[in-house]
């Protein structure tokens, strides 16, 4: 794919929001005229001579995008999500909230209930009148195969859950153990992730509370997670016992993440929720002669 300014001239706009720290470059695209191609994002997205986010949020309507197109009948907008590195990933917790901001934001939409196409289906969103945002997330996945990751040569075994992501949560003494996470921990065996995972790392803080670091796929540590942080709920859940598929109660976990805190929810049907904050912090325009000039 070419470079966005070999397919327009303008200015391209943009906004900067954040959910629990976990921060995104939007860029509006109702008709997705804009080809953004991943040395594109990887500048937009880098700290120290772009906009910089851990990841970016194309918007773009369903019905105007070739992966979206089938979902256009449930979710006028598609959160077309990049990670900071520009490779294409299925979801984003965080970045979902965002995106709903967004869209309220623009008036695209009004407080309450939003659906939203991503690449691991259509995700309810609730804007609250409060400033929260709340996300059906849909229902994890456990895989059965076992996970073992390692930092400075001490390995934890890991519960590998997806969800529309994949996650392998790891449960440990404390938070130093995860090390500077400036690199991707091992895994093994390789084969169980063929297309890379995000890490967490996970301490006790008290009854059904749990804190967290994170090394997200494509995007080093990462101050917050969402779809980290259902994971890790889920995770604990099975470890302490109060599965809600088995016990037939929901049940609710506080997740700490460097960024903030998110509230986690899984009901006895599977379904899982987390609420959160996001916040639109700034909007401008990108030159596009500096954007190509990274051609």
């Amino acid at each position: 794919m070419d470079h966005v300014t070999s397919t327009q001239n303008a200015p391209l706009a943009f906004l900067k929001g954040h959910g629990t720290e976990n921060d995104f470059v939007i860029v509006p695209d109702p008709d997705n005229a804009v080809a953004l191609d991943a040395a594109d994002v990887a500048r937009l997205c880098d700290r120290r001579a772009g906009l910089g986010g851990d990841g970016l949020l194309h918007v773009v309507r369903s019905a105007a995008h070739p992966e979206a197109k089938d979902q256009a009948g449930e979710a006028e907008w598609f959160m077309d999500y990049r990670n900071a590195d520009g490779s294409v990933a299925e979801m984003c917790g965080n970045g979902i909230r965002v995106f709903a901001r967004y869209l309220e934001h623009a008036g695209h939409v009004a407080a309450g209930e939003v659906a939203v196409a991503t690449r691991s289906g259509v995700k309810r969103v609730h804007l609250d009148k409060d400033g929260s945002v709340t996300v059906a997330m849909g229902r994890a996945v456990l895989p059965e195969e076992s996970v073992t990751v390692t930092v400075d040569g001490k390995s934890w075994p890991a519960r590998n859950v997806n969800m529309g992501n994949p996650h392998a949560v790891a449960f440990v003494d404390s938070l130093d153990d995860a090390g500077e996470l400036r690199e991707e921990p091992p895994y093994a065996p390789a084969s169980v992730y063929p297309d890379g995972v995000n890490i967490e790392f996970v301490v006790d803080r008290g009854p059904r509370h749990v804190a967290m670091r994170v090394h997200e796929r494509g995007a080093s540590e990462t101050r917050s997670c969402g779809t980290g942080a259902c994971a890790v709920a889920v995770a604990a859940a099975r470890r302490d016992g109060v599965d809600p598929a088995q016990t037939g109660t929901p049940v609710t976990y506080t997740v700490d993440v460097l960024g903030g805190t998110l509230t986690i929810t899984e009901h006895p049907d599977g379904r899982v929720d987390m609420t959160g904050p996001a916040v639109i912090v700034a909007e401008g325009v990108v030159d596009p002669s500096w954007l190509g000039a990274g051609a």
